[in-house]
C-alpha cells in the first residue's frame, strides 16, 4: 500500500480548478472549463459530482487534506454544501479534513514555492481577492482593516526565513470608485469588449493606437497603492464612442487609442509598484502572480526596466493556478512535507488516453485518412513548409491559458498572410489579434531582444529589425512578439520539430496558437481535438505517432 500523502487544492471562484498533489509526485491539475467547455467557468456546487470525479480517475485515490480558496464573490456562502459534497464524493485517509486559505495567499504559493530562486519579492495584483475578515495570513495593517474591504494587491518577501507580508492595498468594493491596478485594467477591458476574459484583446489592440490621443492622465501611484483618476472613471461610466467591438458604435481607431492609453498607464504604474517593492526588499528576484501577470507586454518591461535582476512568472498566474497554490500550501504548511515540485513546464493535465480513437475517426464517415509515418517529425515539417496549418495534440494538457506545444496550432511563421487566415478561418476572432512564436532556445537571441529562457510565453520582446520580414506572421504591428523558447529539456518532440524545420528552412521559429475554435476553451480530450479539427479549416492533426488528414482538404493559405 502506498504511503504517499495526497492533498487536493480547489479554487472555488473564477477559472475554477483543482490540483491533486502528492508528497512525492505531482498527480494533475485542470481548470473546470476544460471539462465543461465553458470558458472561465466559475466553481459551483456539485462540481465534483458532475465533473471532476466523473472525469478524473485520480480522484478515486484517498486524500489526506483538502485546501480550498474563495474570493470576493458569494460562493463561500455555499461552504456547507461544498463540504458535504466533498465528504460524499471523495475518499479520505481518516476523518475528512478541509481547510480554507485566502485568495492572494493562494496566488503567493502558486508562484514563490515553484520558482527556482531562494530569496524573492512577490507581487500579487488582481481585480479583487478575499475580504479582510477572511484573510488567513498576518500583515501589518490587519488591526485597522475594515472587515469587508477587499485585497487588490499584496506584497511579500519570501525566503529561507519564511513568508512575510509587507503590505496590501484594500478597496471598499464600491464599483463607482474602483481602485487598484487589476480593477483599472478590468474596467478598461469591459469598456472595449463584451464578456469575460478579454484582457488579452486589449493588449493586442493597444499597438494600433496612440496613447496620447485622448489626453487621459496616468494612474496615481502612492507607494504600493494605485488609484484611478476621475478622467478614467468618467470613461468607464460612459463608454459611448468605445463600443466598436461590442455593438458597432464608435470607431476602431478611437478604441485602439483608448487601449493604447490604458496599456501605457498600466505598464507605468506596474513599474512603479515593482520599484517600491525592490526598495522595501533589496532582493534580486521578483515573482509576480494574479490575473494582471498575464499581461506579457508589461511583463517584458518588468524584465527590461525594473530594478530586479530576475523575474519569475508562472504559466498559470491567474485564478486557475490558485488550486495548485492551495495544494502546495496544504502540503508544506499543513502537513509539513517539503516541496519537491518546481514549475519547469506546464503540462500538468490528466493523463491522455487515445482509447477509442479509431472508432472516433470511423464515425467521421470516411472524411479522414490516418497515417503512422516512419519519420513523424519530417512529415510534420513538410506539412508546415507547404503552408498548411497543423494542430498538435500531444500528452498531458497545459494548465494555464497559453498553449505551449501540447495543445497547439502550428504554422510557418515566414508566411506573410497566415496569421490573418488562421484568425479568420480557424480561430474565428478579431483580425488584429497577434499570434505567437515558438523558437529554439539557442536561436532566440538572434531573432528577439531577449537574453534568457522564456518557456511559458509570459514576456513580449522586440523582434530584431533584420528578422521582422523573415517571420512576419508572428511580428505584431509594433515589432514585438510574445515568444516561447523551447529547449530539448522543455519538450523533446517540439524541440526536434523546430530543429528539423530549422535544418530545412534556416529558421528555427514556428507560429503557435492555442488549439481551440471560436470562443472555446483549449481542447482537453482526443475527441475534442478531432471535433475541432473537423469543424475548422486546419489541414492536419498530429497525435503522435499519428498524422490525421482530411480527404477533402481545405484551401492552402495563399502566400
Amino acid at each position: 500500500m502506498s504511503d504517499e500523502r495526497l492533498v487536493l487544492g480547489v479554487n472555488r471562484t473564477a477559472d475554477g480548478s483543482i490540483c491533486l498533489l502528492g508528497s512525492s509526485s505531482f498527480i494533475c491539475s485542470i481548470q473546470k472549463e476544460r471539462l465543461t467547455r465553458q470558458k472561465h467557468h466559475w466553481g459551483k456546487p456539485n462540481d465534483f459530482r458532475d465533473w471532476y470525479a466523473k472525469r478524473l480517475g485520480a480522484l478515486r485515490r484517498p486524500v489526506e487534506l483538502v485546501v480550498e480558496c474563495y474570493s470576493s464573490d458569494d460562493e463561500i456562502e455555499n461552504i456547507e454544501g461544498y463540504h458535504e459534497e466533498l465528504r460524499e464524493v471523495l475518499k479520505f485517509t481518516g476523518e475528512p479534513r478541509i481547510v480554507q486559505m485566502s485568495h492572494h495567499l493562494a496566488h503567493l504559493y502558486s508562484t514563490f514555492c515553484l520558482s527556482p530562486y531562494k530569496e524573492m519579492a512577490v507581487m500579487v495584483v488582481d481585480f479583487q481577492g478575499s475580504p479582510a475578515r477572511l484573510f488567513t495570513e498576518t500583515w501589518p495593517g490587519a488591526a485597522d482593516a475594515p472587515p469587508d474591504w477587499l485585497e487588490v494587491s499584496s506584497f511579500y518577501r519570501c525566503g529561507e526565513r519564511g513568508v512575510e507580508c509587507l503590505s496590501k492595498q484594500l478597496w471598499d468594493g464600491d464599483r463607482r470608485r474602483p481602485a487598484g491596478l487589476g480593477a483599472f485594467y478590468g474596467n478598461l477591458t469591459a469598456t472595449l469588449f463584451a464578456g469575460p476574459g478579454c484582457e488579452g484583446k486589449v493588449m493586442g489592440l493597444a499597438p494600433f493606437g496612440d496613447p496620447h490621443a485622448l489626453g487621459l492622465p496616468p494612474l496615481r501611484v502612492e507607494g504600493e497603492r494605485v488609484f484611478i483618476p476621475d478622467a478614467w472613471l468618467e470613461v468607464f461610466a460612459d463608454d459611448r464612442g468605445f463600443r466598436f467591438f461590442a455593438d458597432g458604435t464608435g470607431t476602431f481607431e478611437r478604441c485602439a487609442d483608448l487601449a493604447a492609453a490604458g496599456q501605457r498607464c498600466f505598464e507605468e504604474a506596474l513599474l512603479q509598484l515593482a520599484a517600491w517593492l525592490h526598495r522595501r526588499t533589496g532582493v534580486d528576484t521578483l515573482c509576480f502572480a494574479g490575473g494582471t501577470a498575464l499581461n506579457c507586454v508589461a511583463n517584458g518591461r518588468l524584465l527590461r526596466e525594473s530594478p530586479f535582476r530576475n523575474v519569475f512568472i508562472p504559466p498559470s498566474p491567474h485564478d486557475g493556478g490558485t488550486a495548485l497554490g492551495c495544494a502546495l500550501y496544504g502540503l508544506v504548511e499543513c502537513l509539513g512535507v517539503p516541496n519537491r515540485f518546481q514549475w519547469v513546464n506546464d503540462f500538468l493535465g490528466p493523463d491522455t488516453e487515445y482509447e477509442g480513437l479509431e472508432a472516433l475517426l470511423d464515425n467521421g464517415g470516411g472524411k479522414f485518412s490516418v497515417e503512422r509515418p516512419s519519420n513523424l517529425v519530417e512529415q510534420v515539417v513538410e506539412l508546415l513548409e507547404s503552408g498548411r496549418v497543423v494542430a498538435l495534440y500531444n500528452g498531458r494538457s497545459e494548465l494555464g491559458p497559453r498553449a505551449l506545444g501540447h495543445r497547439s496550432i502550428l504554422a510557418d511563421a515566414r508566411h506573410p498572410h497566415i496569421r490573418t487566415w488562421i484568425n479568420r478561418h480557424v480561430k474565428g476572432r478579431e483580425l488584429f489579434r497577434p499570434l505567437a512564436p515558438i523558437v529554439l532556445l539557442e536561436a532566440a537571441s538572434s531573432f528577439f531582444d531577449i537574453d534568457r529562457p522564456a518557456p511559458f510565453m509570459q514576456f513580449a520582446a522586440d523582434v530584431r529589425p533584420d528578422k521582422r520580414d523573415i517571420i512576419p506572421a508572428v511580428t505584431h504591428v509594433d515589432g514585438t512578439a510574445r515568444l516561447q523558447t523551447v529547449s530539448e529539456h522543455d519538450d523533446p518532440f517540439l524541440y526536434s520539430l523546430l530543429k528539423a524545420f530549422e535544418a530545412r528552412t534556416g529558421v528555427g521559429v514556428l507560429l503557435n496558437t492555442s488549439f481551440n475554435g471560436r470562443e472555446e476553451p483549449i481542447v482537453e480530450t482526443a475527441a475534442e481535438a478531432v471535433n475541432c479539427f473537423e469543424t475548422t479549416a486546419m489541414h492536419a492533426l498530429v497525435m503522435p505517432p499519428y498524422v490525421i488528414r482530411k480527404k477533402n482538404e481545405p484551401e492552402i493559405p495563399p502566400r
